[in-house]
């Protein structure tokens, strides 16, 4: 499908602008006639290179932060963007926002005008931009997104930190294992040829033979496997397997659902607390959940939740949120604070992320040095009886 930007006109005669998408120029026309709009300005938007790839979610915090202070000095929306749009820090950045100042000068909203470039503004972004601007709160709305994502790239960088050590102590080890096995091992080989080996001895050089001959094809077929379940995992009845597999796993499992259930508790208060209707905001965070099961359940719970029913309940019955969350959620529906109470759900979910974390890294790390400390100490003694051997041998003759 293709993004199309329209001016119309409505039966009264108001000018209309906004977004559709849609697969051919007659499918918007056909669109906004059962609208009963009548179009003025329909344009394929087209987005250029520079203004599909991504820019950091530290800059955009930014971003926000400055354009909620600059609308809180009284500059206006356009010159705000105009001034912003002057950085030489961030090219894209600037090149993007240029655009969105462009479509603001030619009447559209600010919710429209940065909807077209889904690859630097999320959906959640828009969503709340365009409650703001409904609800005459734009200026307050903007520094919610700017906090919301200082905090989450402060959690992201939590969990990235977090797994730095362990990574780092993997490629370490592997490279110190692998460099034994190809560059030291086989040198050992023609001083061994004449005597009469241990097992672990034949064995080493057994596997000190296959790493050689099959280094470089290993690791064509571990990148073709990687990039295997990479594909699989984007098919959907791939991806929910994959994902019932990773939640039924110790440790690591509850860690992939408290993640899922802080993304999405945080990702639908904030959208409520900032004037988003329940539907669309349940629709907006089941697309951010980034977890096939959760967005199931958040499937289940929509239908419930237009159906009259109670936000809690089918949430609970998908066994991803434990009793004192679907609790709190209960609460906060009968207490009509269910946005804040959402918020504090995150909040929650997130401290036993960074428990969970740390409990798997604490494993994690001795059974590492362990194995490393087991590999090293089976490749010295493979080789060095042997050699005491040879050597007692020779002093004997």
């Amino acid at each position: 499908m293709a993004n199309w930007s329209y001016i119309a006109r409505s039966i009264e005669g108001q000018r209309v602008t906004g977004q559709l998408q849609a697969t051919s120029r007659d499918a918007v026309l056909a669109d906004l006639e059962a609208r009963q709009l009548v179009p003025v300005r329909l344009q394929e938007i087209r987005s250029r290179r520079v203004l599909a790839r991504r820019v950091g979610s530290g800059r955009l915090a930014t971003l926000f932060r400055q354009l909620s202070d600059l609308l809180r000095a009284g500059v206006p929306l356009l010159r705000a963007l105009t001034l912003l749009g002057r950085t030489r820090t961030n090219p894209r950045l600037a090149e993007v926002l240029r655009s969105v100042s462009d479509d603001i000068a030619d009447g559209m909203r600010l919710g429209d005008a940065v909807a077209k470039h889904p690859h630097v503004f999320s959906t959640v972004q828009v969503a709340m931009i365009n409650a703001g601007e409904r609800g005459g709160f734009l200026q307050s709305v903007l520094d919610r997104i700017g906090r919301f994502m200082e905090h989450q790239a402060e959690m992201r960088s939590r969990v990235v930190g977090s797994m730095i050590y362990p990574v780092l102590l993997m490629v370490v080890g592997l490279g110190v294992i692998g460099y034994a096995l190809i560059g030291l091992v086989p040198k050992f080989r023609d001083l061994y040829a004449k005597i009469e080996l241990p097992f672990a001895t034949r064995l080493l050089l057994g596997i000190s033979d296959l790493a050689t001959a099959w280094w470089l094809p290993g690791l064509f077929l571990l990148a073709a496997v990687i990039a295997g379940l990479w594909w699989f995992r984007q098919q959907p009845a791939f991806s929910r397997r994959w994902a019932s597999l990773e939640m039924r796993t110790p440790i690591y499992g509850r860690l992939r659902r408290d993640l899922a259930v802080a993304r999405f508790s945080r990702i639908l208060g904030t959208l409520l607390d900032n004037g988003v209707p329940m539907l669309p905001a349940m629709e907006i965070s089941r697309d951010a959940a980034g977890n096939p099961l959760l967005e199931d359940a958040i499937v289940e719970a929509t239908s419930a939740v237009k159906a009259g029913e109670p936000l809690a309940s089918p949430l609970g019955e998908s066994g991803l949120f434990g009793e004192d969350i679907i609790e709190m959620i209960s609460v906060g529906e009968a207490a009509n604070n269910l946005p804040e109470v959402l918020v504090t759900v995150a909040d929650t979910a997130e401290r036993r992320v960074e428990r969970s974390l740390g409990l798997m890294l604490r494993i994690m790390e001795p059974l590492m040095l362990l194995a490393m400390a087991g590999m090293v100490v089976f490749i010295f003694v493979a080789l060095v009886v042997p050699m005491m051997r040879l050597t007692a041998s020779v002093q004997g003759g």
